[in-house]
């Protein structure tokens, strides 16, 4: 499978190939480059400016994928990951067909609400329907804390996609 039918640019921060804090298990963690939300206090500054990062492409990815027997998931991070939903449903696409097994996980500092809406754009819906876990909401720095499994501050909720999109309504996990 190539890139050919994804028309806008995939901008990556970086990406780690063996993260074990991105979620549960050993995790390719993919940093996207840009973000409209600009938390402060976020632990990725440098991922928040549009114009900065570097292309990649959906094969790129998957080799990387491949080169990682121990994987047990993808975790899209960023910058914000929905900022990109239209790049990134083709990559998801493929990581569903060829690696079913893979869990797959998503951080977004909008509201599963919003992402349901269509905020921030048409895309993002078709990108949460592809999720397994969803941790939204915007990083709060007061509500910080060290404590938390899988998020950064207090507001941020675990929401298992499936069964919340069947319910309409965000199913937070314990």
């Amino acid at each position: 499978m190539s890139d050919a039918k994804n028309t806008r640019p995939l901008r990556l921060y970086g990406c780690v190939d063996d993260s074990i804090v991105d979620g549960p298990g050993v995790r390719l963690a993919i940093f996207t480059q840009g973000c409209s939300r600009q938390c402060p206090g976020c632990h990725n500054p440098e991922s928040q400016p549009y114009d900065t990062g570097y292309p990649a492409t959906i094969d790129s990815l998957m080799d990387m994928v491949d080169a990682n027997p121990l994987l047990t998931g993808v975790t899209l991070s960023g910058g914000e990951p929905f900022d990109q939903a239209e790049a990134l449903i083709p990559f998801v696409v493929r990581l569903h067909v060829e690696k079913p097994l893979l869990s797959l996980w998503a951080y977004s500092g909008y509201l599963f609400e919003e992402l349901c809406a269509g905020v921030p754009s048409a895309e993002a819906l078709g990108l949460l329907e592809l999720l397994d876990v969803l941790v939204d909401s915007p990083y709060i720095e007061s509500l910080r804390s060290l404590d938390l499994l899988w998020k950064g501050s207090e507001n941020q909720r675990i929401i298992d996609v499936p069964a919340s999109l069947q319910s309409g309504k965000a199913i937070i996990m314990g």
